[in-house]
């Protein structure tokens, strides 16, 4: 079944008029490391675009003061660091700030440091909706029991072909019927980029998003995704509905920057100027 516009509006949930802050979700991501200062940035802009009330950001303190200049609208803070990604030693900070959260990200450029990597698969038993993207998949790369504990919580994966292939997921058979298989035997959403990105729910629910060009096929784009699902989750939405949204969303945006600035030439800013107005061509 295919993603479609009315699908996306008949499940975006609706701005209370007399709404504030705290009625559109606080959201919270852990990502960033040195040499990728711009994922966390693009993911969290994407949140606010997406309609998140408050936008959290945690990045190594080293690349803190690069992030805080790009961000307007999310509120980024610096952590202990160690090999240039986040240290173990930040968990209680991190667990403490999640109390107060009504999703969360991980992923999102953390790089593949193996305290970061530690740290990701310590917080996978957090009681809130994850999204797990990008090095917060990597993470999982020889560990993929450590993700039983999200068995009945909501979470969402958003792998590439590459990322998936590293958790187990096997890309010869066809992209619905492995992103279904891997779904159901983790218990969690998945989110199989492409071209045609499948979406698919533990209970064997799956879909195909229609829209996008390979303008998207650039650096940053699955950031600016992982955001808009961290930000749909955050107001409430159930997790396949929020990733379905989400994906025909950005897939809009990109053909909307596609058709002002061509495929070629086009980059993820372009993208993330565009998601108001997908939003609001699909709300009408």
């Amino acid at each position: 079944m295919d993603i479609t516009a009315s699908f996306v509006k008949s499940v975006l949930p609706c701005r209370d008029p007399m709404g504030h802050k705290g009625t559109f979700g606080k959201v919270y991501g852990l990502c960033g490391a040195v040499g990728y200062t711009g994922a966390p940035y693009l993911a969290a802009e994407a949140a606010v675009r997406s309609g998140s009330g408050l936008v959290f950001l945690d990045v190594p303190e080293s690349v803190w003061p690069v992030v805080a200049v790009k961000c307007d609208s999310a509120m980024p803070a610096p952590l202990p660091e160690k090999e240039g990604g986040v240290a173990l030693a930040a968990e209680s900070t991190v667990r403490e700030k999640l109390k107060g959260m009504d999703a969360f990200l991980l992923g999102c450029g953390l790089g593949r440091n193996g305290e970061t990597e530690q740290l990701v698969r310590r917080l996978l038993d957090v009681n809130l909706p994850l999204v797990l993207d990008a090095d917060g998949i990597n993470a999982l790369e020889g560990h993929i029991d450590v993700l039983a504990c999200r068995r009945d919580l909501p979470t969402v994966l958003t792998p590439h072909a590459g990322e998936f292939a590293r958790i187990g997921g096997d890309n010869n058979l066809p992209r619905t019927e492995a992103a279904q298989k891997f779904a159901a035997e983790q218990g969690v959403v998945l989110v199989l980029k492409g071209h045609g990105t499948v979406v698919a729910a533990p209970d064997g629910r799956v879909m195909v998003n229609t829209t996008g060009n390979n303008g998207l096929a650039k650096g940053g784009s699955g950031d600016i995704l992982s955001g808009m699902v961290l930000s749909l989750l955050g107001q409430g939405m159930p997790p396949f509905e929020a990733a379905c949204a989400a994906v025909f969303t950005h897939g809009l945006a990109g053909d909307m920057a596609a058709k002002e600035k061509g495929a070629r030439g086009m980059t993820p800013n372009h993208v993330l100027h565009m998601l108001p107005y997908a939003y609001k061509e699909i709300e009408g």
